[in-house]
């Protein structure tokens, strides 16, 4: 008897064990019943029939990263690549996973590659480098499409290295070089041309300075000469009403012809020093005549 009860002991918990099934969190478990899809588990506490239900399948619905092995690519204008990347898929259908491929991890592995080959067959060279995003674009579409039927949902690709070959590594540094160079270069003239711009405009400005400073100084020289002139003008007027008024009065006639007789002998006077040899009127008569003479004059400038 306790054999036998030994023995059901055994058998219960052998049953206990493959009915009960615990599920992890984020985690998918595929059930075949008799060899058949019967159900998928989730996460939590799950029933199953021992001996008739069959675990078959364990998928995580985590997000996976898959390293996509490094190859060669040709671009269009036939220069070889060589191209790795990583790939970002995560299972959206378990069922889908068992059953739609034998191995979907190898597929989507070697559909990426045929894939960027045929994107990247369609680019020069330069481009690859520039578009990353566009190809990183395409390679997502094409496997998207194709991981539907094996319950998959490709998330995004991601070019890790581009490296061509030596020699066009060493032209393409050979062409930056250049570019910098020229780009010295025409910094340089750039500078220098701003330089002679410089110059000139302060060597016009300089003369325009100096052009006006005399202009100016000549504008005050002529104001001043013109002052100058009105001043002796007004000077020799106001003198002559002066005479004019003196003259009018009585005894003033007379004054001014002894003034200009006075004038008169102390020009000849002048005359013989400026001379070795002395100067006398022939006739004395002239001096009254020349006295005669400023009294007309100064009568005529008398208003």
């Amino acid at each position: 008897m306790e054999i036998i009860a030994l023995v059901l002991f055994i058998l219960a918990a052998i049953f206990v064990v493959r009915s009960i099934k615990v599920v992890p969190q984020q985690n998918a478990w595929v059930v075949e019943r008799l060899g058949k899809y019967h159900a998928t588990l989730t996460p939590g506490l799950n029933w199953l029939v021992p001996f008739v239900d069959r675990l078959a399948y364990r998928h995580s619905l985590k997000e996976i990263p898959l390293d996509v092995p490094s190859q060669i690519c040709i671009t269009k204008d036939n220069t070889q690549l060589t191209v790795d990347g990583i790939l970002y898929f995560q299972v959206t259908d378990p069922m889908r996973a068992s059953y739609g491929s034998s191995n979907y991890i190898v597929a989507i592995t070697q559909l990426a590659q045929t894939t960027l080959r045929s994107v990247i067959g369609r680019m020069e060279l330069d481009r690859t480098f520039e578009e990353r995003d566009q190809i990183n674009a395409g390679v997502v579409a094409s496997l998207d499409e194709a991981a539907l039927n094996w319950g998959v949902k490709v998330l995004r690709y991601e070019i890790k290295d581009l490296t061509p070959p030596a020699e066009i590594l060493r032209s393409m540094q050979a062409q930056i070089t250049a570019e910098r160079e020229k780009r010295a270069l025409i910094a340089a003239s750039e500078g220098r041309r701003q330089e002679q711009i410089n110059i000139a405009t302060g060597e016009r400005e300089a003369s325009i300075a100096r052009s006006e400073g005399e202009k100016q100084a000549e504008i005050n020289k002529a104001m001043g000469e013109a002052a100058a002139i009105t001043a002796v003008a007004d000077a020799t007027a106001d003198a002559i009403r002066k005479i004019a008024s003196a003259i009018e009065q009585p005894g003033g006639s007379d004054a001014v012809q002894l003034k200009v007789a006075e004038k008169a002998i102390d020009a000849y006077g002048q005359l013989a020093k400026t001379n070795n040899t002395m100067i006398v009127p022939g006739n004395m008569t002239e001096v009254s005549g020349l006295i005669a003479t400023a009294m007309a004059v100064i009568k005529r400038a008398t208003p």
